[in-house]
């Protein structure tokens, strides 16, 4: 946002403030949220910057007639697997075909249970289920918001065959005890790092200390598509050799089917895209990282918690969620002012209707019920400009008086 874009903006709250008492709260509400000022993202800004690379990568594909799979997911392959210092990468459509195939491949299967949270989307749940596993929660960290280590010996039991952290808005889950646990019982562990890319743990890369690590390329991410993609980077050659074959029906050869395997490749635009994309993923990564840290230094005195980046990892900040007692009215009022916020999440797996069955009910994961009702993730985004921060801060400084007043 430039300057003469904020001294527009300004004036016009003056106005709002002007004709506030012949509008009603209402009308003055609809106002703002129309003119949207600060979007919770904006994937046009991202896409403007390289237009003329991903255009001409679109354009190589459809040229090639390699629509799926092909030259350009290799390449992608290639690349990631050497991003997040891993052997092998595997591309696949989505991140809950990623999390599916990873646990097929560590032979995960019926009868068995996966240790991992609730507080995260439900792909995590869903892909224990489609692997016919039965999912087994813990609590999560009140600071790190991500599995807590300590909740997991009490979790094992003779059918436990996996555990699954979550690294939630982009900061990884305390993986050394995580991995002590699990070799001490003879676990697999596997990533979602869904959120994760480029995220670091004592110097390593999300996915390449667990046994297997799952990613998404969901558009909203920090590497997204211009749709759907996934994939799973591992150093278990036996793993990668696996999955490559369960994603493309289990085919050894064309025709040959030596597993029963399912549709999950990658198109070859989308991989492409994400060719292009990985050219940026530092800079991008940077550009939040200095975002999340002007947040910091303006919310220090606000009466709300800020994610936590401890000095050991490196938080790629896929979401900047804080914390508030009154979420609710907080959205509200910053939406009034015209500023996009989302909530990561509202309600946690184990309390969904869809999953009810699982076994966890209201109460068994306090830490994780408290988060889901105080979450509220603010505008980042690598282009987010530091005089939007200062709005956005500005903003929530308004608020939280006038809403504890």
């Amino acid at each position: 946002m430039d300057r003469f874009s904020l001294l527009c903006y300004y004036l016009l709250n003056c106005v709002v403030l002007v004709f506030a008492s012949e509008l009603n709260v209402a009308a003055s509400c609809a106002l703002q949220r129309i003119i949207s000022l600060i979007p919770f993202l904006d994937l046009k800004a991202q896409y403007l910057q390289m237009k003329p690379e991903i255009d001409a990568a679109v354009l190589r594909v459809i040229d090639s007639t390699q629509y799926v799979q092909g030259p350009e997911v290799a390449a992608f392959e290639k690349r990631f697997a050497l991003y997040c210092s891993t052997e092998h990468c595997l591309a696949v459509n989505t991140g809950t075909s990623a999390l599916h195939l990873a646990l097929l491949a560590a032979g995960v299967g019926a009868g068995d249970e996966v240790i991992t949270v609730s507080l995260t989307f439900v792909a995590t749940t869903a892909a224990i289920l489609y692997a016919g596993a039965k999912p087994v929660f813990v609590d999560v960290d009140p600071e790190t918001r991500t599995m807590d280590p300590e909740a997991i010996e009490a979790a094992i039991t003779p059918r436990t065959r996996a555990i699954l952290p979550v690294h939630l808005h982009g900061l990884m889950a305390d993986m050394d005890p995580i991995m002590e646990i699990a070799r001490r019982h003879g676990l697999v562990v596997i990533e979602d790092a869904a959120q994760a890319h480029g995220a670091e743990y004592k110097g390593r890369r999300a996915g390449s200390i667990g046994d297997l690590g799952c990613f998404s390329f969901y558009p909203g991410k920090n590497l997204g598509a211009y749709g759907e993609g996934g994939a799973v980077v591992t150093n278990k050659a036996d793993y990668a050799q696996r999955i490559s074959l369960l994603r493309d029906w289990g085919q050894e050869s064309k025709y040959n089917h030596v597993l029963r395997g399912y549709n999950y490749r990658m198109d070859g635009i989308q991989g492409a895209i994400l060719g292009v994309k990985m050219n940026y993923i530092e800079a991008w990564t940077e550009g939040r990282r200095a975002a999340a840290s002007q947040y910091d230094r303006l919310l220090q005195k606000l009466p709300c918690q800020r994610p936590a980046s401890p000095a050991d990892r490196r938080h790629v900040y896929h979401v900047y969620a804080v914390t508030l007692a009154r979420r609710d009215e907080t959205q509200a009022a910053l939406q009034a002012a015209g500023i996009g916020t989302g909530i990561h999440y509202p309600i946690p797996v184990h309390l969904q209707k869809a999953y009810a069955d699982i076994g966890h009910g209201v109460g068994s994961l306090p830490v994780t019920e408290a988060l889901s009702k105080q979450f509220l993730s603010l505008p980042i985004y690598a282009e987010f400009k530091p005089e939007q921060v200062d709005v956005v801060a500005t903003e929530l400084k308004k608020a939280l008086p006038a809403l504890a007043a």
